[in-house]
């Protein structure tokens, strides 16, 4: 299993970043530096990965919940505080939360047909104004996703309102799983500059 956040092709040649910290790591990260998320990506995957599994026990689901750690790493390693925690633990995490919520997400997703069409019971519960703000937050993502290219948006829309794992999006699309992940990240980087630049600076919303 080959499991990168970046294609090679993004990489420089001139960078090794393979002597580097991972604090050093985690604030180049902040600042928008791909490679060294990529040098991160490189010196944790394994372990992640393993986590994820024993989490979800679905390869294609634990690579899921590996891509959308690693993007949460990437949207708020500037939160990272060495005083509270390690670069590893502080990660790992980040991947055991991402885990648990795709877990989550598939139950969601493996009992919508039972609802008959109805929508699930905490959507029906909220409050009227929570239910404006999370109609609002939709439209915002609607929004940004139109001004995504069209493969991005399509490898995302597939993947949220579809309910696709990344590997069943690489077959149903007939491209590379690899080619899948970097549309998947990219995507969701740009929808992230977009929400924010909407004013929905915060973690994405369930789309």
């Amino acid at each position: 299993m080959n499991l990168r956040v970046l294609p090679a092709s993004r990489r420089s040649a001139s960078r090794d970043y393979s002597g580097f910290p991972d604090e050093a790591l985690l604030a180049l990260a902040a600042r928008e530096d791909e490679e060294a998320l990529a040098a991160l990506y490189d010196r944790y995957s394994r372990v992640a990965y393993g986590l994820a599994l024993r989490i979800v026990r679905d390869q294609a689901l634990a690579e899921d919940a590996l891509q959308e750690a690693f993007l949460a790493v990437w949207r708020t390693a500037g939160s990272f505080r060495a005083e509270r925690a390690k670069p590893s633990t502080w990660i790992l995490t980040l991947v055991h939360r991402r885990a648990v919520d795709v877990v989550r997400r598939e139950e969601r997703r493996r009992a919508a047909p039972l609802a008959d069409g109805a929508e699930e019971p905490d959507e029906r519960a909220l409050p009227a104004d929570e239910e404006i703000e999370r109609t609002d937050r939709r439209r915002l993502v609607q929004e940004a996703l139109r001004q995504l290219p069209a493969e991005q948006r399509e490898a995302l829309e597939l993947a949220y309102y579809g309910g696709l794992t990344q590997s069943e999006l690489a077959e149903r699309l007939s491209v590379p799983l690899g080619t899948i992940k970097s549309r998947m990240f990219t995507g969701l980087r740009r929808l992230r500059d977009l929400l924010a630049e909407a004013g929905l600076d915060e973690p994405l919303p369930e789309l």
